[in-house]
């Protein structure tokens, strides 16, 4: 999967944005999310936060994943491209 990226929250979080549109089932990623452990804290069709290893994630349906507190970029895309793959 190909990414850009956004710094964000003065700097504290970054987000993966997908370079192919997507039509993530948000209900579909939660139900996922659950069974591997991950809280999750908000859920809508347009919003999913959960934690995940220390880390407050947000989804958003068109594939951009927000990981807070995080600043290495290498990393925010290596987290997002496995949490897509697996969504697809």
């Amino acid at each position: 999967m190909r990414f850009t990226t956004a710094r964000l929250c003065g700097g504290k979080a970054l987000m993966a944005i997908s370079a192919e549109p997507l039509d993530i089932d948000m209900n579909k990623a939660a139900e996922l999310l659950k069974r591997e452990g991950c809280t999750i804290k908000e859920q809508d069709e347009m919003i999913l936060v959960y934690e995940w290893q220390g880390m407050e994630v947000t989804l958003y349906p068109q594939g951009k994943v927000m990981y807070m507190p995080l600043s290495d970029r290498g990393h925010c895309i290596s987290y997002a491209t496995a949490l897509l793959e697996k969504l697809r």
